[in-house]
């Protein structure tokens, strides 16, 4: 680039960490390449930013450093990657990436953003605000505009780059940040705002929840809830062993000697709820109704067995239904008592479903006999033991 392109760049870069200075980290960790004649500002995966210095020279400073912001949003909130997971077509790139624009810009032009042209914003894609790209992206499949109509509506199709769709060009290569280097960069500018929020609270809305989604990211309890139980089922399930309680098909040929028959056992199931004064009734109710869905999709719902616990088990009850279940207690909380109670029933449980806020003593071995999964009611639950699969359990 020209020495009058970098004076520029210095330019856009300062106009844009005075009026995003959360952002100035990214600013400057990504690397900025002239391209003479690509007729267009675009991004890659490994954080390169290439400009066209014929394009950004009639370009204001505040022009060039909110395209800056813009390309760099792409990166942070990696619509690349996002693009490749739902199956985005090369085709399909320009429906992308005005999808991935309108992400971007209903939270960012409100709060300064001054990009050159008509920028795409939800309204052009008849949706409404504070969606996510894929939503976007969604709708525009199912309607009857097309990317050039929508180019008509909301200014020109400019290629931003592999890093906004996912669509390799030829002149990415393996040059740029490393992947590792990357995602430390972007957990870093996800600090930086948080930071500022707490100061001086003027970062956007949709940005502020990016950055908590990449230090706290909720996971779906209930898909892990589900993989866990359906892991110990089958463990119980697929496991083939001899028995000498039915006999052997094969007995009448071997005379005098009893042979035993291979036997498949059934998995028992059964739910230890905690009862104890710190409880919530709402999400252990929420809980077990869960457990009792993903036991009736198994094909398990008769095999279930729910006793509540506080300081000491109740009895076994065997339910059809998460609400016929007697929440009974209200004092102490100690579940090893519930999971020895558990391991007493006969048939014995072969899994275990803990359902706590994990303020309790835990026994200090393996309980024998059974599979163990706890489910830690709410976000501030202490961890499990090691010696059982755990799931962390959030309110919706």
């Amino acid at each position: 680039m020209a020495e009058r392109g970098l004076d520029g760049l210095a330019a856009a870069r300062l106009w844009a960490t005075d009026r995003f200075p959360y952002l100035a980290t990214g600013l400057f960790g990504a690397q900025v390449i002239p391209v003479p004649g690509s007729g267009t500002v675009s991004v890659d995966e490994n954080w390169r930013m290439r400009a066209d210095p014929d394009l950004t020279a009639s370009w204001t400073a505040a022009q060039l450093g909110s395209v800056l912001v813009h390309h760099l949003c792409h990166l942070l909130r990696t619509h690349g990657e996002r693009a490749q997971a739902i199956g985005v077509r090369a085709e399909e790139a320009r429906d992308w990436v005005r999808a991935a624009d309108a992400e971007i810009n209903d939270d960012l032009i409100p709060a300064g953003l001054d990009l050159p042209g008509r920028p795409v914003l939800p309204r052009d894609l008849d949706a409404e605000d504070g969606l996510l790209a894929e939503q976007y992206f969604a709708a525009a499949r199912t309607t009857d505009r097309s990317a050039q109509q929508m180019g008509e509506a909301a200014g020109d199709w400019l290629d931003c780059g592999s890093g906004a769709d996912g669509v390799p060009r030829p002149d990415d290569g393996p040059a740029g940040l490393p992947a590792w280097q990357a995602e430390l960069l972007r957990r870093q500018v996800a600090q930086d705002v948080i930071a500022h929020s707490k100061r001086a609270g003027t970062v956007p809305g949709g940005l502020l929840r990016w950055a908590r989604e990449i230090l706290s990211p909720k996971v779906n309890w209930r898909t892990l809830l589900a993989a866990e139980l359906r892991r110990a089922v089958a463990e119980v399930s697929g496991a083939v062993d001899y028995s000498y309680r039915r006999p052997s098909r094969r007995a009448t040929v071997a005379g005098d000697v009893v042979l035993p028959a291979l036997r498949r056992p059934v998995p028992e199931v059964a739910v230890v709820c905690d009862t104890s004064g710190s409880m919530t009734e709402d999400l252990l109710v929420s809980a077990l109704a869960e457990v009792e869905g993903l036991m009736r999709a198994l094909g398990m719902a008769r095999q279930v067995r729910v006793l509540a616990c506080d300081t000491a088990a109740g009895p076994a009850q065997r339910v059809n239904s998460a609400r016929q279940v007697q929440l009974v207690g209200g004092g102490g909380t100690n579940m090893g008592t519930g999971i020895a109670a558990a391991v007493a029933l006969r048939p014995r449980p072969t899994v275990t479903v803990v359902l706590t806020d994990g303020y309790t003593p835990w026994p200090t071995r393996t309980p024998k006999g059974t599979r163990v999964v706890i489910g830690l009611l709410g976000p501030g639950a202490p961890a499990a033991p090691a010696w059982a699969r755990s799931v962390r359990v959030d309110p919706d």
